[in-house]
């Protein structure tokens, strides 16, 4: 294989709110934790162990402010997007993140579709658009 692919795909919860950052020329860009979780059965005593993976993401300018508008903690999420690793030093010290660049997410349940009512933005042109498919539309008038 000649070439090569740094892709990543994940299902998860938001650990934290989203944390924006404004830039000058009208650019953003917003940071934050989700958690996935891996769950098996340990042979030798038979227990079910859950283990949860952090993982830092980032996501830029109309993505961001769509996420800062619609995300808040515990929401579960799917996204696709790169792995990125950052260095600097502070202190004399060398640091180092690996974050998750995103480019493509998707909103799988949202704390406002939890609550008793669903809450309905204002601006319905703001709102994001569902993926419906065309044979719903089409079926709607069938009698069962």
């Amino acid at each position: 294989m000649a070439g090569t692919l740094n892709k990543v795909m994940l299902i998860g919860h938001l650990g934290d709110e989203v944390k924006m950052h404004y830039f000058d020329d009208k650019n953003s860009i917003g940071r934050f934790p989700i958690a996935t979780n891996e769950s098996y059965t340990n042979k030798q005593t038979g227990e079910k162990v859950t283990t949860t993976e952090w993982h830092n993401l980032v996501v830029r300018n109309k993505l961001a402010e769509i996420c800062e508008k619609y995300l808040t903690k515990g929401d579960k999420v799917y996204c696709e997007g790169r792995i990125k690793t950052r260095q600097w030093e502070a202190e004399g010290v060398k640091r180092y993140s690996t974050e998750i660049h995103v480019v493509d997410m998707t909103f799988l349940s949202t704390k406002r579709e939890l609550g008793s009512k669903p809450a309905q933005p204002a601006d319905k042109s703001a709102a994001p658009v569902q993926n419906t498919s065309s044979t719903e539309t089409e079926n709607d008038d069938l009698p069962f």
